[in-house]
């Protein structure tokens, strides 16, 4: 390992401790570099700024999170709602991906969803329900569709997508333990599809 891929690693390594305990407004770069064995100038060569090394703390873990979620909603775009109906547990493939991603840099998670004020990763859960109802006006339309005489009840929608993302968030804050969260999450994502499936459409009057 070359001294400045080693340099960087333990500012990373050093930052998140920071990050974890203080969160990114009261985080200090001194107290960050200092307990890598560096100055604070290497914060700046090697990421710019504070929020640079907070990115680098954090986005591995959300490209990560991000690009699972993605995936699964893509998946669940091209669904034939014409011969769909919902079975328990038939989305346990989404949570047996998502969960460990989201358990594999718990601290990670940890920060961004509590700690990211001031930084340009705030409001992250925000930002997920946005994504979420992005995919999901283009699912229901699809869903609208093969129903005759319904349509989409926009709201609902916006609620269910703030439901679901929250429903990850709190089981993030308050399970610690990855295959607790495994077993918890599988009941509360039948209701929330089973929810879906019944009220984000209505009668078209």
């Amino acid at each position: 390992m070359t001294y400045e891929k080693e340099s960087r690693e333990r500012l990373i390594k050093r930052a998140k401790k920071e990050f974890l305990e203080k969160g990114f407004a009261k985080a200090s770069l001194r107290s960050i570099s200092s307990g890598a064995g560096l100055t604070t100038g290497a914060v700046y060569f090697f990421f710019k700024d504070k929020d640079g090394l907070f990115g680098a703390v954090v986005g591995p873990t959300l490209e990560r999170i991000t690009a699972i979620i993605t995936e699964h909603y893509q998946a669940e775009n091209d669904e034939d709602f014409t011969t769909y109906s919902h079975e328990k547990g038939d989305h346990d493939d989404i949570a047996e991906r998502l969960i460990p991603a989201l358990y594999e840099d718990y601290d990670a998670v940890l920060i961004l969803l509590e700690k990211a004020a001031g930084s340009s990763y705030d409001g992250i859960a925000d930002r997920m329900i946005a994504l979420t109802e992005q995919f999901y006006e283009r699912i229901a339309e699809k869903y609208a569709a093969v129903c005759p005489g319904k349509r989409v009840n926009r709201y609902m929608l916006h609620w269910f997508c703030h439901v679901q993302i929250n429903a990850f968030t709190h089981l993030i804050t308050h399970v610690s333990d990855e295959q607790t969260a495994l077993r918890e999450i599988r009941p509360v994502m039948d209701m929330l599809i089973e929810g879906w499936m019944n009220y984000i459409l209505e009668d078209d009057i």
